[in-house]
């Protein structure tokens, strides 16, 4: 059955006074507080349709009204009203995530930090995977006799390195010819493209000693093995204690232990890579029973016009969901400002 114009609006109001106050709300407090020229009476009838319909829920110990996760669905799908950002607050923002970074991780570290800080709920980041990424430029660089410093940079700017040891000696002219030949047969290719064949390719067509040219490749795979490990990051988990919903110990604590667990972060956020920019999941759509009591808002960013990885908030179900992602909206237009400035200057 469709909601008529009068069912939305106590819907959008009961909701809205909900997020506010985290009290059940009554058909008195909607009448006193908005202008919907309803008598009070009409309100609690209409309130207990809604309540039938699934849309709204009655605790046992209250004469108020909550929302389901039904009706927090309606709401976020057509009845919210998301507002563009102060210019304070997006000052605040753009501020935030300016300050020199040399490396995406960074970048993806402090988004985790910012979305946090703005938002009051706890956020989390993952690095992207590097397959679909392609590798510019490789380095050897002496550090002293008997060692060097392998360098692999990614178009993104994600720049690795892995210290090899080399028994044979080496002019800094003989690393300096191997870093070229490496960079004329890997650059621009995927690092899923890479691998060790390709690489021993180099063998034919330097004269350097075996020993140095094994001890510079297995220098390049071990950098290629940390670029193909995602990261993520978490902030704000504390964050969950300034709401209601979680003073109760054991509840906290079980929510806490999902975060704890990286292989569930990648879980929450490696899938909507694949979805749309932004994805709210709210209460039972989660997948995960300890977090059936919680919402999530993820957005994904790029490299171009590749998705690469996501961030992505965790609150209770009575999330700010019109201020969330009108942040969130802003923090990944921001994100993926920043990931272009790192593509263009490539750390050269």
């Amino acid at each position: 059955m469709l909601l008529d114009d009068r069912k939305k609006r106590i819907l959008q109001a009961v909701i809205d006074d909900y997020i506010d106050t985290a009290e059940p709300i009554g058909s008195r407090t909607i009448a006193r507080k908005h202008e919907l020229s309803l008598s009070s009476a009409t309100i609690r009838n209409e309130m207990a349709d809604l309540e039938e319909m699934g849309y709204l829920e009655q605790p046992h110990t209250s004469a108020g009204r909550v929302p389901s996760d039904k009706g927090y669905r309606l709401y976020v799908d057509q009845l919210m009203e998301v507002r563009e950002l102060s210019p304070e607050e997006a000052d605040n923002i753009k501020s935030a995530m300016e300050i020199r970074i040399n490396e995406l991780s960074q970048l993806i570290r402090q988004t985790a930090l910012v979305m946090s800080r703005v938002t009051k709920y706890t956020s989390m980041a993952v690095t992207p995977q590097m397959k679909n990424l392609s590798l510019k430029a490789v380095q050897v660089v002496p550090i002293e006799p008997g060692k060097a410093l392998v360098v692999i940079v990614t178009n993104a700017g994600i720049v690795k390195n892995s210290i090899i040891r080399i028994l044979d000696n080496v002019s800094p002219d003989g690393l300096i010819r191997i870093s070229n030949v490496l960079n004329i047969k890997l650059s621009g290719l995927t690092i899923e493209q890479i691998n060790l064949s390709l690489i021993k390719e180099v063998e034919t067509e330097i004269g350097i000693p075996r020993g140095i040219l094994n001890a510079v490749l297995k220098g390049v795979e071990d950098c290629l093995n940390q670029i193909d490990s995602s990261e993520v990051y978490l902030d704000g988990t504390t964050n969950i204690f300034n709401h209601p919903e979680f003073k109760n110990v054991n509840k906290a604590r079980e929510f806490l232990d999902v975060l704890d667990e990286k292989s569930n972060l990648y879980k929450l956020l490696g899938k909507m890579c694949n979805m749309g920019d932004i994805n709210i999941s709210i209460g039972a759509e989660n997948d995960m029973q300890e977090i059936k009591d919680c919402s999530l808002v993820t957005a994904t960013y790029s490299a171009g016009t590749t998705v690469i990885g996501a961030i992505g908030l965790i609150g209770p179900t009575r999330m700010e969901y019109a201020r969330v992602i009108s942040s969130m909206n802003y923090i990944r237009k921001k994100i993926n400002q920043e990931i272009k400035k790192l593509l263009s200057e490539g750390f050269e």
